[in-house]
């Protein structure tokens, strides 16, 4: 297969400085940044040193802006959103913030990642269990799901992407089972934001959180957090401080009137430099068209596990159904230890995960056949290496 290099492709691809240096297989992970964050990075950096907060304003109308490319990505409403440093920092603002009640519950899959598992199971003192529903190579089977919910179970969290399987969840379906049940659905975005298109209203999402260093091509320490504006009311405020409130910048104003929009979580100083980096890598990825990024994600690592499998690897990630499959793969290398494997994939300029005793590749839609080819060719050069070892 040689995979399509329309311009659209190679403009993406000229946007991000990594491509001439590595073979970037790890977007599961931490993420290269792309020309237009660096940029505005440098361009902060310059302002904060030569003009101090004199330029803030300038910085706040770049975080103004942000936020409504936030709610186009996700299909929301600027009210429904806030800006947060990480998914955890999402999770928590409903696990801490949701009315519970003694003998409430929660239902989360088994294997998700820590994140969507100890804020909730940290609930245990108050009262509230969480249900832990057990999955099949990483795949989340629905029904099973829903049988674990009844009349007491409140919340629905899952991830749209598992981390260890790749498996995409249908979030529509996993919607309507929660309401069904009378729960709410939760969802932890971060693997799959900034590589597909979604939108909340079609699927019926109610909260959803995703920090913004993997897919969507950001620093660490910034995010997005959504909640139905709807629901903003049966959440306890969090975090509030003095940018909480209506009066904003009147710090001489003591009067709790608390937003009535999802900004009422951003109560403290943002970090400006971060989010006005994730705004200029959302504007890259919604000017790229995610429908598209989505589409070529799964063309490369389609042509990966092809390739990956003529070598005698083991393909752990269940890739029956082009519905489920996402920009995530894991895989055996046999008679290798994939740390090493790992480790000598950074000799060679190829950056590739290693997790629960198996790899993991992560490729973003700017990869090419040549990044492909680096990443055979170094698994090829790994097996001989493990047979003379």
């Amino acid at each position: 297969m040689t995979l399509s290099n329309d311009p659209r492709w190679l403009e993406f691809r000229r946007q991000m400085p990594i491509a001439g240096h590595w073979a970037f297989f790890d977007h599961a992970a931490v993420s290269p940044l792309p020309g237009p964050a660096r940029d505005a990075i440098a361009a902060w950096l310059a302002e904060a040193a030569e003009q101090g907060g004199t330029a803030w304003a300038h910085w706040d109308r770049q975080v103004v802006k942000l936020r409504s490319s936030a709610a186009q990505l996700l299909g929301a409403t600027t009210d429904e959103i806030a800006l947060v440093r990480s998914t955890t920092d999402g999770v928590t603002l409903v696990a801490e913030g949701y009315p519970w009640q003694a003998d409430d519950n929660l239902v989360v899959p088994a294997d998700e990642f820590p994140t969507n598992q100890y804020p909730w199971m940290n609930l245990a003192s108050r009262g509230v269990e969480t249900r832990r529903v057990p999955t099949e190579h990483g795949q989340l089977d629905l029904n099973r799901l829903e049988s674990a919910c009844d009349s007491r179970t409140r919340i629905v969290a899952l991830s749209w992407v598992g981390f260890l399987s790749g498996w995409r969840t249908d979030l529509k379906a996993a919607a309507e089972i929660a309401h069904r049940r009378g729960a709410l659905l939760f969802v932890d975005a971060i693997q799959g934001l900034g590589a597909f298109p979604l939108d909340v209203r079609r699927t019926g999402i109610d909260f959803l959180a995703a920090g913004g260093q993997k897919w969507m091509l950001a620093p660490e320490g910034t995010g997005l957090f959504y909640v139905r504006r709807e629901l903003l009311p049966k959440l306890r405020p969090l975090g509030i401080g003095a940018h909480s409130v209506i009066q904003g910048n009147d710090y001489t104003r003591i009067e709790l009137s608390i937003k009535p929009t999802a900004a009422r979580y951003e109560g403290g100083g943002p970090n400006m430099v971060g989010l006005i980096a994730l705004g200029a890598s959302l504007d890259l990825l919604i000017a790229t068209g995610l429908p598209e990024i989505g589409q070529r994600i799964l063309e490369i690592t389609d042509d990966c596990c092809r390739r990956i499998e003529e070598l005698g690897a083991k393909i752990v990630t269940q890739r029956d159904d082009p519905d489920h499959n996402s920009g995530i793969v894991t895989f055996e290398l046999p008679d290798c230890d994939p740390l090493a494997v790992r480790k000598y994939g950074y000799t060679r300029k190829v950056a590739l995960a290693q997790r629960a005793g198996k790899l993991r590749i992560s490729p973003h839609a700017y990869m090419n056949d040549e990044d492909i080819d680096r990443l055979i060719e170094t698994f090829r050069e790994a097996k001989q290496l493990c047979r003379r070892s």
